[in-house]
């Protein structure tokens, strides 16, 4: 009788303090477990990854970088294992960016508005090298740059090998732009076609172009990559806009006439001046239409430009001679280009088409109805589709899937056997085709982009042997 009048909220009380003290003298937590429980995380894809973990905050930037991966986030960085996605380590920094290919990777990490910066092994955190000087750092697949200045107008630029410790050349530059400082401010290059929900990096750290232009003053300053030397020193007309791609320096040209703006490309060797190609007509979307002021640099990518033709077709322009890689049908619409390939929506809205720049016929076409986004990256050509939302990889080559996701996430970074995806403060971390590593593709057939840095090889190969290749010993040499 008095023990049914303790009620239910007795019996509660009781049964908690009774677990309280199972917990308490060991005999019994069921806390952890309940945590667990509570704490349990949605996958992100379906099929779900190969691993999945919370980080602190939303991430600037995701980098494979050998068997880690790099996540730069507002006030920090961390470094997680490729294959458990457990922490490896974590420190403070204001920006991170990673230099090297799979087998070489650093990190490098500073803070803003303080001079210097330390490169760090990505699998340890231990610093490899420290700067205190460098106002700016730029990150290739080959090489780092860095720039320190001891006075507005006396600056010098320096390259290094990723893991070295002495420089392999540095230049004098008259100064530095304003806007340079930190990790990779903008040179004077090409600007990518972006894609939602797929990082604008998620191809990682690109190979150096074999030539750069600073803009210093209203100058452009054109540096050889692969020596130092800086060729060309030029100041652009008043119509006009300057950009250094594939290993030549573009003056557009953009008058208002008739009420339109006309457009004329002139491509120089910077070492001599001469031109060595022109096109008229072509309109590399650099001028918004208020007075056909160019704010903007050409769009394409590595050694490509994207141009539109008067008849409102899209075509790829190979930097270095000047030569149409490849001409749109009307209506069709570019999404992706880089040095060997473009993918391609077609007129009717259908299908999605890869070609293979130097070859006639598409080589794969892919149905798609609703719509897409695309990016090429070294190891795939990745998709992100909605209603249903979707993230694919393909082999560019062939147009085999890689891998299918059901997914909201984006595709934030991409490397040589998965991806990394993300959705918030989740990441994951999905393997291609099973866990088959992608194979190489192989050479072009005949085609695509010529001149220095051109991908006249498999992927890897340039960034292996350098812009000019450099780095590589010439195979009739007996003793390289």
């Amino acid at each position: 009788m008095g023990v049914s009048k303790l009620g239910v909220r007795g019996w509660l009380l009781l049964g908690l303090v009774t677990v309280v003290v199972l917990a308490a003298t060991g005999v019994w937590n069921p806390f952890p477990t309940m945590w667990d429980w509570v704490d349990r995380r949605k996958p992100i894809s379906e099929p779900d990854v190969i691993w999945q973990q919370r980080i602190g905050g939303t991430p600037k930037s995701v980098t494979i970088a050998g068997d880690t991966v790099v996540v730069e986030q507002r006030t920090r960085v961390e470094a997680r294992s490729l294959a458990t996605g457990a922490q490896l380590w974590e420190r403070k920094a204001d920006w991170a960016a990673v230099a090297g290919g799979d087998k070489d990777p650093v990190v490098a990490v500073g803070k803003l508005l303080v001079r210097g910066y330390e490169l760090l092994d990505p699998a340890t955190g231990v610093v490899r090298r420290r700067d205190d000087d460098a106002v700016a750092v730029w990150t290739y697949r080959n090489m780092l740059l860095d720039a320190r200045c001891i006075e507005p107008t006396d600056c010098t630029l320096s390259a290094w090998d990723p893991r070295g410790t002495a420089p392999l050349w540095t230049a004098f530059l008259p100064g530095v732009s304003t806007g340079l400082f930190a990790d990779n401010p903008d040179l004077l290059g090409t600007r990518r076609l972006t894609a939602p929900r797929i990082d604008a990096g998620a191809a990682g750290p690109e190979a150096a172009p074999p030539l750069l232009g600073f803009p210093v003053d209203g100058r452009v300053h054109v540096v050889d990559t692969a020596t130092g030397r800086v060729v060309q020193n030029v100041e652009p007309g008043r119509d006009e806009r300057l950009a250094v791609i594939g290993g030549r320096m573009l003056r557009i040209r953009a008058v208002s006439r008739d009420g339109t703006c006309q457009y004329a490309v002139s491509a120089r060797e910077p070492a001599t001046g001469q031109e060595v190609w022109r096109r008229a007509g072509v309109n590399l979307r650099t001028a918004d239409s208020a007075g056909c002021v160019q704010r903007e640099d050409p769009q394409g990518a590595r050694n490509v430009l994207i141009g539109v033709a008067p008849d409102g077709r899209e075509a790829v322009i190979d930097g270095y001679d000047g030569r149409l890689l490849l001409v749109d049908a009307e209506g069709e619409k570019l999404l992706a280009v880089d040095d060997r390939y473009a993918l391609v929506r077609t007129a009717g809205r259908k299908a999605v088409v890869g070609r293979q720049f130097g070859v006639d016929r598409p080589r794969w076409t892919r149905p798609s109805t609703g719509k897409v986004g695309a990016a090429l990256t070294p190891y795939a050509a990745v998709f992100s589709e909605e209603k249903p939302n979707r993230l694919i990889a393909l082999d560019p080559r062939t147009g085999r899937e890689l891998v299918v996701l059901r997914t909201s996430a984006n595709a934030l970074a991409v490397g040589a056997n998965g991806m990394i995806i993300g959705e918030g403060r989740e990441i994951g971390y999905v393997r291609f085709g099973a866990g088959r590593a992608v194979p190489p593709a192989p050479p072009r057939d005949g085609g695509g982009v010529s001149g220095p840095g051109g991908d006249d090889d498999a992927p890897g190969a340039e960034d292996s042997c350098g812009p000019k290749r450099e780095l590589c010993p010439d195979p009739r040499d007996k003793d390289g």
